[in-house]
Protein backbone atom coordinates (compact mmCIF):
# COMPACT_ATOMS: atom_id res chain seq x y z
CA UNK A 1 0.00 0.00 0.00
CA UNK A 2 2.73 2.48 0.63
CA UNK A 3 4.14 1.33 -2.21
CA UNK A 4 1.18 2.43 -4.32
CA UNK A 5 0.60 5.84 -2.73
CA UNK A 6 4.22 6.58 -3.27
CA UNK A 7 4.54 5.91 -6.70
CA UNK A 8 1.06 8.00 -7.21
CA UNK A 9 2.78 10.97 -5.67
CA UNK A 10 5.87 10.01 -7.71
CA UNK A 11 4.06 11.34 -10.82
CA UNK A 12 0.84 13.01 -9.58
CA UNK A 13 3.11 15.80 -7.73
CA UNK A 14 5.44 16.59 -10.91
CA UNK A 15 2.37 16.72 -13.02
CA UNK A 16 0.22 19.19 -10.93
CA UNK A 17 3.53 21.59 -10.63
CA UNK A 18 3.58 21.09 -14.29
CA UNK A 19 -0.10 22.05 -15.35
CA UNK A 20 0.44 24.85 -12.69
CA UNK A 21 3.00 26.14 -14.78
CA UNK A 22 1.36 26.31 -17.93
CA UNK A 23 -1.58 27.66 -16.19
CA UNK A 24 0.24 30.53 -15.26
CA UNK A 25 1.70 31.41 -18.87
CA UNK A 26 -1.94 32.00 -19.77
CA UNK A 27 -3.37 33.48 -16.53
CA UNK A 28 -4.50 37.20 -16.13
CA UNK A 29 -4.44 36.74 -12.52
CA UNK A 30 -3.29 34.90 -9.02
CA UNK A 31 -4.28 31.22 -8.67
CA UNK A 32 -6.59 31.56 -5.56
CA UNK A 33 -8.78 34.38 -7.44
CA UNK A 34 -8.44 31.93 -10.82
CA UNK A 35 -9.52 28.99 -8.66
CA UNK A 36 -12.07 30.81 -7.37
CA UNK A 37 -13.64 31.37 -11.10
CA UNK A 38 -13.58 27.80 -11.72
CA UNK A 39 -15.07 26.47 -8.56
CA UNK A 40 -16.11 29.18 -6.44
CA UNK A 41 -19.90 31.07 -6.49
CA UNK A 42 -20.66 32.66 -9.46
CA UNK A 43 -21.22 36.73 -8.39
CA UNK A 44 -24.69 36.13 -10.36
CA UNK A 45 -26.04 34.04 -7.87
CA UNK A 46 -23.28 36.03 -4.60
CA UNK A 47 -24.49 39.17 -5.75
CA UNK A 48 -27.94 39.05 -6.43
CA UNK A 49 -30.12 41.31 -4.39
CA UNK A 50 -27.03 43.30 -2.94
CA UNK A 51 -27.01 46.67 -1.81
CA UNK A 52 -23.31 47.76 -3.52
CA UNK A 53 -22.09 51.76 -3.49
CA UNK A 54 -19.17 52.32 -5.98
CA UNK A 55 -17.34 55.13 -5.92
CA UNK A 56 -15.28 56.47 -8.90
CA UNK A 57 -18.46 54.81 -10.67
CA UNK A 58 -18.75 57.49 -13.72
CA UNK A 59 -15.78 55.78 -15.89
CA UNK A 60 -13.66 53.51 -16.17
CA UNK A 61 -13.43 50.49 -13.99
CA UNK A 62 -16.11 51.78 -12.20
CA UNK A 63 -18.69 52.16 -14.90
CA UNK A 64 -17.80 48.70 -15.72
CA UNK A 65 -18.54 47.71 -12.10
CA UNK A 66 -22.12 49.12 -12.44
CA UNK A 67 -22.93 47.50 -15.17
CA UNK A 68 -21.68 44.33 -13.99
CA UNK A 69 -23.19 44.34 -11.02
CA UNK A 70 -26.64 45.38 -12.72
CA UNK A 71 -26.54 42.59 -14.65
CA UNK A 72 -25.97 40.46 -11.63
CA UNK A 73 -28.93 42.07 -9.89
CA UNK A 74 -27.51 43.62 -7.49
CA UNK A 75 -28.74 47.24 -6.59
CA UNK A 76 -26.22 50.09 -6.80
CA UNK A 77 -25.22 53.30 -5.19
CA UNK A 78 -23.31 55.54 -7.74
CA UNK A 79 -21.08 57.75 -6.88
CA UNK A 80 -18.63 60.20 -8.67
CA UNK A 81 -18.22 64.00 -8.77
CA UNK A 82 -20.09 64.36 -12.39
CA UNK A 83 -23.91 63.87 -11.71
CA UNK A 84 -24.78 63.32 -15.07
CA UNK A 85 -22.28 61.13 -16.31
CA UNK A 86 -23.58 59.26 -13.15
CA UNK A 87 -27.12 59.53 -14.27
CA UNK A 88 -25.51 58.37 -18.36
CA UNK A 89 -24.56 55.17 -16.47
CA UNK A 90 -27.61 54.28 -14.52
CA UNK A 91 -29.54 54.73 -17.51
CA UNK A 92 -27.20 52.24 -19.19
CA UNK A 93 -27.50 49.87 -16.50
CA UNK A 94 -31.40 49.63 -16.34
CA UNK A 95 -31.28 49.14 -20.31
CA UNK A 96 -29.10 46.84 -19.22
CA UNK A 97 -30.59 44.76 -16.48
CA UNK A 98 -34.35 44.20 -15.21
CA UNK A 99 -33.08 46.70 -12.04
CA UNK A 100 -36.12 49.31 -11.49
CA UNK A 101 -35.51 53.02 -11.06
CA UNK A 102 -35.41 52.93 -7.70
CA UNK A 103 -32.84 49.68 -7.47
CA UNK A 104 -30.10 52.53 -8.46
CA UNK A 105 -29.65 55.39 -6.50
CA UNK A 106 -26.96 58.59 -8.48
CA UNK A 107 -25.20 59.44 -4.94
CA UNK A 108 -22.77 62.51 -6.01
CA UNK A 109 -19.77 62.45 -4.16
CA UNK A 110 -16.30 64.50 -3.65
CA UNK A 111 -13.75 62.29 -1.84
CA UNK A 112 -11.76 65.49 -1.07
CA UNK A 113 -14.84 66.70 0.88
CA UNK A 114 -14.77 64.40 3.37
CA UNK A 115 -16.91 66.71 6.36
CA UNK A 116 -19.76 65.28 3.86
CA UNK A 117 -19.18 61.64 3.95
CA UNK A 118 -21.40 61.31 6.75
CA UNK A 119 -24.13 62.89 5.37
CA UNK A 120 -23.82 60.90 2.27
CA UNK A 121 -23.68 57.98 4.37
CA UNK A 122 -26.81 58.29 5.85
CA UNK A 123 -28.17 58.88 2.39
CA UNK A 124 -27.76 56.19 1.00
CA UNK A 125 -28.78 54.17 4.28
CA UNK A 126 -31.91 55.81 4.31
CA UNK A 127 -33.11 55.19 0.60
CA UNK A 128 -31.65 51.47 0.80
CA UNK A 129 -31.48 50.27 4.58
CA UNK A 130 -28.45 48.80 4.61
CA UNK A 131 -25.19 48.71 2.43
CA UNK A 132 -23.93 45.17 1.63
CA UNK A 133 -20.39 46.04 -0.31
CA UNK A 134 -18.32 49.32 -0.41
CA UNK A 135 -16.36 48.96 -3.75
CA UNK A 136 -13.68 52.33 -3.28
CA UNK A 137 -12.92 52.95 -6.77
CA UNK A 138 -12.33 56.58 -6.61
CA UNK A 139 -8.83 57.91 -7.60
CA UNK A 140 -6.42 59.35 -10.02
CA UNK A 141 -3.28 58.32 -11.35
CA UNK A 142 -0.09 60.45 -11.56
CA UNK A 143 2.34 61.12 -14.59
CA UNK A 144 5.56 63.43 -14.01
CA UNK A 145 9.38 62.76 -12.20
CA UNK A 146 9.61 63.13 -8.85
CA UNK A 147 12.15 66.06 -9.27
CA UNK A 148 9.63 68.07 -11.37
CA UNK A 149 6.71 67.41 -9.46
CA UNK A 150 5.26 69.74 -6.96
CA UNK A 151 4.67 69.44 -3.48
CA UNK A 152 1.01 69.88 -3.45
CA UNK A 153 0.19 66.87 -6.24
CA UNK A 154 1.72 64.75 -3.78
CA UNK A 155 -0.80 66.39 -0.84
CA UNK A 156 -3.51 66.12 -3.33
CA UNK A 157 -2.73 62.23 -4.04
CA UNK A 158 -2.62 61.59 -0.43
CA UNK A 159 -5.46 63.14 0.21
CA UNK A 160 -7.39 61.66 -2.80
CA UNK A 161 -6.81 58.59 -2.91
CA UNK A 162 -5.96 57.63 0.77
CA UNK A 163 -7.77 59.89 3.46
CA UNK A 164 -10.80 60.07 0.76
CA UNK A 165 -10.69 56.45 0.95
CA UNK A 166 -10.32 55.91 4.52
CA UNK A 167 -12.85 58.47 5.44
CA UNK A 168 -15.90 56.52 3.62
CA UNK A 169 -14.91 53.27 4.93
CA UNK A 170 -15.09 54.68 8.38
CA UNK A 171 -18.31 56.24 7.71
CA UNK A 172 -19.86 52.93 6.51
CA UNK A 173 -17.62 50.56 8.56
CA UNK A 174 -19.92 50.95 11.92
CA UNK A 175 -23.09 50.30 10.03
CA UNK A 176 -21.25 46.82 8.74
CA UNK A 177 -20.01 46.27 12.24
CA UNK A 178 -23.25 46.51 13.76
CA UNK A 179 -24.84 44.14 11.19
CA UNK A 180 -21.89 41.79 11.74
CA UNK A 181 -21.45 41.80 7.50
CA UNK A 182 -20.61 43.26 4.77
CA UNK A 183 -17.67 43.89 2.51
CA UNK A 184 -15.00 46.82 1.93
CA UNK A 185 -13.45 46.90 -1.20
CA UNK A 186 -10.67 48.98 -2.29
CA UNK A 187 -9.35 48.96 -5.31
CA UNK A 188 -5.23 49.33 -4.75
CA UNK A 189 -2.56 49.05 -7.85
CA UNK A 190 0.15 47.09 -8.99
CA UNK A 191 2.19 50.59 -7.94
CA UNK A 192 0.77 49.41 -4.34
CA UNK A 193 2.50 46.44 -4.25
CA UNK A 194 5.92 47.20 -5.62
CA UNK A 195 7.45 50.76 -7.19
CA UNK A 196 7.06 52.90 -10.82
CA UNK A 197 8.62 55.51 -12.36
CA UNK A 198 6.70 58.45 -12.62
CA UNK A 199 4.15 57.24 -10.15
CA UNK A 200 6.19 58.32 -6.63
CA UNK A 201 3.31 59.88 -4.88
CA UNK A 202 0.37 57.58 -6.81
CA UNK A 203 2.44 54.68 -5.60
CA UNK A 204 2.38 56.09 -2.09
CA UNK A 205 -1.11 56.46 -1.75
CA UNK A 206 -1.34 53.10 -2.99
CA UNK A 207 1.25 51.56 -0.02
CA UNK A 208 -0.94 53.58 2.28
CA UNK A 209 -4.29 51.89 1.39
CA UNK A 210 -2.60 48.63 1.45
CA UNK A 211 -0.70 49.26 4.89
CA UNK A 212 -4.02 50.85 5.92
CA UNK A 213 -6.65 47.84 4.84
CA UNK A 214 -3.73 44.85 5.91
CA UNK A 215 -4.16 46.75 9.40
CA UNK A 216 -7.43 46.93 9.36
CA UNK A 217 -8.40 43.25 8.62
CA UNK A 218 -7.05 41.96 11.76
CA UNK A 219 -8.72 44.55 13.83
CA UNK A 220 -12.00 43.02 13.04
CA UNK A 221 -11.07 39.31 14.19
CA UNK A 222 -14.04 39.41 15.92
CA UNK A 223 -16.37 40.10 12.51
CA UNK A 224 -15.40 37.14 10.37
CA UNK A 225 -18.46 38.16 7.88
CA UNK A 226 -16.71 41.54 7.39
CA UNK A 227 -14.84 41.00 4.14
CA UNK A 228 -11.74 43.31 3.51
CA UNK A 229 -10.47 42.78 -0.31
CA UNK A 230 -8.25 44.83 -1.84
CA UNK A 231 -7.76 44.63 -5.79
CA UNK A 232 -4.58 45.19 -7.62
CA UNK A 233 -5.15 45.52 -11.09
CA UNK A 234 -2.35 46.02 -13.49
CA UNK A 235 -2.90 48.34 -16.69
CA UNK A 236 -6.41 48.29 -17.46
CA UNK A 237 -7.85 50.21 -20.22
CA UNK A 238 -9.81 53.31 -19.03
CA UNK A 239 -9.38 56.74 -18.52
CA UNK A 240 -7.17 56.66 -15.22
CA UNK A 241 -4.28 58.56 -17.79
CA UNK A 242 -6.51 60.84 -18.85
CA UNK A 243 -7.11 62.46 -15.95
CA UNK A 244 -3.65 61.94 -14.26
CA UNK A 245 -1.89 64.04 -12.01
CA UNK A 246 1.21 65.56 -14.01
CA UNK A 247 4.07 67.89 -12.01
CA UNK A 248 1.56 70.53 -11.64
CA UNK A 249 -1.95 70.75 -10.13
CA UNK A 250 -3.72 72.18 -13.27
CA UNK A 251 -1.44 70.61 -16.10
CA UNK A 252 -3.03 67.99 -18.23
CA UNK A 253 -0.97 64.87 -19.38
CA UNK A 254 0.00 65.67 -22.79
CA UNK A 255 0.42 62.14 -24.13
CA UNK A 256 -2.19 59.73 -23.35
CA UNK A 257 -1.45 56.96 -25.73
CA UNK A 258 -2.79 53.67 -27.18
CA UNK A 259 -3.96 51.41 -24.98
CA UNK A 260 -4.47 47.89 -26.42
CA UNK A 261 -1.81 46.12 -24.56
CA UNK A 262 -3.66 46.53 -21.52
CA UNK A 263 -6.00 44.50 -19.74
CA UNK A 264 -10.05 44.44 -21.52
CA UNK A 265 -11.62 46.67 -18.71
CA UNK A 266 -14.50 43.99 -18.76
CA UNK A 267 -11.96 40.96 -17.85
CA UNK A 268 -10.72 42.87 -14.85
CA UNK A 269 -14.45 43.56 -13.16
CA UNK A 270 -15.47 40.27 -14.10
CA UNK A 271 -12.50 38.80 -12.01
CA UNK A 272 -13.02 41.21 -9.43
CA UNK A 273 -16.62 40.32 -8.95
CA UNK A 274 -15.57 36.70 -8.80
CA UNK A 275 -13.19 37.40 -5.37
CA UNK A 276 -15.71 39.35 -3.44
CA UNK A 277 -18.09 36.45 -4.14
CA UNK A 278 -15.78 34.69 -3.35
CA UNK A 279 -14.47 36.34 -0.42
CA UNK A 280 -10.60 36.77 -1.47
CA UNK A 281 -8.86 39.14 0.73
CA UNK A 282 -6.78 40.44 -2.37
CA UNK A 283 -6.80 40.12 -5.94
CA UNK A 284 -3.60 40.26 -8.02
CA UNK A 285 -5.51 41.40 -11.85
CA UNK A 286 -2.82 41.50 -14.33
CA UNK A 287 -1.83 39.58 -18.18
CA UNK A 288 1.82 38.59 -18.19
CA UNK A 289 4.71 39.81 -17.93
CA UNK A 290 2.96 42.11 -15.18
CA UNK A 291 1.11 39.16 -12.93
CA UNK A 292 4.95 37.50 -13.20
CA UNK A 293 6.58 40.49 -11.34
CA UNK A 294 4.12 40.45 -9.08
CA UNK A 295 5.33 36.85 -7.89
CA UNK A 296 8.67 38.18 -8.49
CA UNK A 297 7.96 41.28 -5.83
CA UNK A 298 6.59 38.84 -3.50
CA UNK A 299 8.73 36.04 -3.87
CA UNK A 300 11.93 37.15 -5.62
CA UNK A 301 12.25 40.70 -4.37
CA UNK A 302 16.03 41.13 -5.57
CA UNK A 303 15.50 39.95 -8.67
CA UNK A 304 12.47 42.09 -9.26
CA UNK A 305 14.49 45.15 -8.48
CA UNK A 306 16.98 44.39 -11.52
CA UNK A 307 14.13 43.67 -14.00
CA UNK A 308 12.44 46.79 -12.40
CA UNK A 309 14.87 49.12 -12.87
CA UNK A 310 15.78 47.90 -16.70
CA UNK A 311 12.02 48.80 -17.41
CA UNK A 312 11.76 51.81 -15.65
CA UNK A 313 14.86 53.58 -17.04
CA UNK A 314 13.12 52.85 -20.35
CA UNK A 315 9.48 54.05 -19.31
CA UNK A 316 11.88 57.29 -18.05
CA UNK A 317 13.23 58.00 -21.23
CA UNK A 318 10.18 57.26 -23.46
CA UNK A 319 8.68 60.14 -21.11
CA UNK A 320 11.35 62.80 -21.68
CA UNK A 321 11.21 62.00 -25.61
CA UNK A 322 7.77 62.94 -25.55
CA UNK A 323 6.34 59.58 -25.66
CA UNK A 324 3.51 57.76 -24.47
CA UNK A 325 5.84 56.13 -21.02
CA UNK A 326 3.86 52.56 -21.28
CA UNK A 327 2.88 52.18 -24.93
CA UNK A 328 5.69 53.30 -26.77
CA UNK A 329 7.66 50.31 -24.75
CA UNK A 330 5.40 47.75 -25.58
CA UNK A 331 4.87 49.10 -29.54
CA UNK A 332 8.86 48.79 -29.30
CA UNK A 333 8.96 45.27 -28.13
CA UNK A 334 6.30 43.71 -30.13
CA UNK A 335 8.07 45.04 -33.84
CA UNK A 336 11.18 44.22 -32.35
Amino acid sequence: MDCWVYSVLSWSLPACFLLHCLYFIFADADFTLLWSSVLGGRPEKKLKGLVVWVTGASSGIGEELAYQLAACGSRLILSARRQDELQRVKHNCLERSDLKDEDVLVLPLDLLERTSHEEKTKTALQHFGRIDVLINNGGRSQRSLCLETRVDVFQALMELNFLGTVSITKCVLPHMTQRGSGSVVTVSSVVGLAGAPLATGYAASKHALQGFFNSLRPELADYPNILISTVCPGPVQSHIVNNAFTEQLNKCVDTVGNQEHKMPTSRCVRLMLVGIANGVKEMWIAQQPFLFFYYMWQYAPTFAWFITNLLGRKRVQNFKAGLDADSAYFTKQKTS
